[in-house]
């Protein structure tokens, strides 16, 4: 009965320390900066890695679509004011909604961002935590969709439902 509550122990400060971790790395924001020279690079970047082969790469048309409008939103507060400092507070209050908006789309389609997941082997009730990143994930879910597109084009029974 000891070892039960023992390993019970274990098994919940491993899953608080996994999610401390997660945690820590949602903080740090992709899209910041204080002047209009730190932004245009910041922009710069971000727009240069939504491209195929970028970190970004997944990013949907919509998504890219808000990104886009935000950074722009961004550079005329930069071209108005110049710094964070010399923004009044409703421009302050705009930048940081900008601002966040476009670091929770990137930070959900980041290519490195890490998913994990407690999956049960076959023959097994002792689930095995397996993470992946998201640019796996997504590359995987392309290949599937790829392979079951072909099957239909080449099977036109499959196509019909007969």
């Amino acid at each position: 009965m000891q070892l039960r509550k023992w390993i019970a122990g274990v098994l919940v400060l491993v899953g608080l320390c996994q999610v401390g971790i997660v945690h820590a790395a949602k903080d740090k924001p992709i899209v910041k900066a204080q002047t209009k020279d730190e932004f245009a690079a910041v922009a710069a970047t971000v727009r240069k890695e939504m491209v195929p082969g970028g970190r970004f790469e997944f990013i949907d048309s919509k998504e890219r679509a808000t990104v886009d409008a935000r950074l722009d939103e961004m550079t005329a507060l930069f071209d108005s004011y110049g710094s964070v400092d010399q923004m009044n507070q409703d421009a302050k209050i705009k930048l940081f909604n900008d601002q966040e908006e476009i670091n929770a789309i990137l930070r959900h389609r980041d290519d490195n961002r890490r998913i994990c997941e407690s999956v049960a082997p076959v023959g097994s009730h002792i689930p095995r935590t397996i993470c992946t990143t998201y640019r796996d994930q997504e590359l995987e879910r392309r290949r599937t969709q790829q392979f079951l597109d072909d099957t239909r084009l080449n099977h036109p029974q499959i196509k019909s439902g007969k």
